[in-house]
């Protein structure tokens, strides 16, 4: 792997210290990364990046890396300028934006994503996927800027995931779920055939047959439209309905009968036998409320302590869905690593960034106490102090980044 400094490519595992629109210009190539997982912070109100100690303490030394980042101030109007000038189609969509939302909290978070967007958009190949995870506060304002940025041709899905149980709020319904943004970069993309788990009505419908050893299977069609020849049952020829034809060859059919996958009807008409245990399952669907993804409660043994955290699961059922192992995944948000982790469990390379020493070190943490201390050797840290001048010149800028670094190299945690 070469030295991004030198303009050396980055293929392998990369943790970044640092804000990420900087950390994409300077060290990431354009077209190198198959997936993008990105779960940005918004609302002006809540302080982003923060940890909680472990039992679910505030913790004393709390980050508040984006308490500012998402109102109209300079800094915004630079950035909302900066996409303005740049004469395509997001600033169309921008100045659209600024003439309906006028100089808001939410036109300060569209201008600071816009160029992140767009910067993560030239770091992914022609063959790459995006999933924008965000809430429905802000979620109809990205999509249009999604579409502005990849084209409304390359939308694939809006998918809602289910990310607490129900609750009461205000008058109004319960706000229970998020919403994931996935794009394509163009008509090429990965799709690998993805399953969840059937919900228990739909098992109780239609696999509600038993054998008698208790394996629940659901009744099936051996005949399909088209005609077709005659095929050996019980010793018999046997020609399929008019205008139909057998769906499975000789030999299959021969197979299925041997390991007690067809049964007959009282008429003798014959059926086939769809075991549950067998089944992979429901192909995957753009809403997700199933077992498999439930959110992290503080019960959860995967839990961290950290607030935004999503569970693993959801992760690497969308790692699995749009990359194959091998490619390369970027979480430019990635707070406690999910992401990271679920990449690194399913043999993909990865990059992340984040603004914080402290969700840097928990990621270094997270990575050694799931993988082992081998892990170590397989990435690298870009943003960290490495002489005695940056970490003085860290600890004269930011006393409690200092502080979070210098735990780090010891292994310990703030609390």
């Amino acid at each position: 792997m070469g030295d991004p400094k030198q303009g050396g490519p980055l293929t392998d595992n990369v943790l970044f210290y640092g804000d990420n629109l900087d950390v994409l210009r300077q060290h990431v190539k354009d077209e190198t990364v198959d997936l993008v997982y990105l779960d940005p912070p918004f609302n002006s109100a809540q302080d982003y990046n923060v940890l909680f100690a472990e039992h679910g303490t505030r913790a004393a030394a709390q980050i508040k890396a984006f308490e500012d980042t998402w109102r109209w101030d300079e800094s915004a109007a630079r950035a909302y300028a900066e996409v303005v000038e740049s004469g395509e189609k997001v600033s169309l969509v921008m100045q659209s934006f600024r003439t309906f939302l006028g100089e808001s909290d939410m036109l300060a978070y569209l201008s600071m994503m816009a160029p992140r967007l767009v910067e993560l958009r030239r770091v992914m190949k022609p063959t790459g996927s995006i999933y924008l995870h965000c809430d429905p506060t802000a979620s109809h304002y990205l999509k249009m800027l999604m579409d502005a940025v990849f084209g409304p041709e390359n939308f694939r899905n809006e998918i809602v995931w289910k990310r607490t149980t129900a609750h009461s709020d205000s008058k109004r319904a319960g706000r229970i779920h998020d919403v994931l943004l996935f794009y394509a970069c163009g008509k090429t993309y990965t799709w690998n055939k993805v399953y969840q788990p059937y919900e228990a009505d739909y098992v109780e419908k239609y696999y509600r047959y038993k054998d008698p050893d208790g394996r629940r299977w659901a009744s099936g069609d051996v005949a399909a439209a088209g005609p077709g020849p005659a095929r050996l049952f019980r010793g018999e020829l046997r020609d399929p309905p008019p205008g139909s034809h057998w769906r499975f060859s000789q030999e299959k059919l021969d197979e299925m009968i041997g390991s007690g996958k067809i049964y007959f009807t009282e008429n003798g008409f014959p059926r086939s036998k769809r075991f549950l245990d067998e089944m992979p399952g429901m192909p995957l669907q753009d809403l997700w409320a199933d077992k498999e993804v439930q959110p992290i409660v503080s019960w959860s043994a995967e839990g961290l302590g950290y607030p935004t955290q999503k569970p693993e699961a959801l992760l690497e059922r969308i790692i699995r869905a749009s990359s194959n192992e091998g490619d390369l995944v970027l979480d430019p948000f990635c707070g406690c690593g999910t992401a990271i982790a679920a990449a690194q469990a399913l043999g993909r390379r990865w990059l992340g960034i984040d603004i914080t020493h402290l969700a840097v070190n928990l990621i270094k943490t997270r990575l050694r106490d799931s993988f082992g201390p081998e892990i170590e050797k397989t990435y690298r840290v870009i943003g960290e102090p490495v002489t005695a001048d940056e970490a003085a010149g860290l600890a004269a800028e930011d006393p409690y980044q200092f502080q979070w670094w210098a735990l780090g190299l010891v292994g310990a945690r703030a609390s």
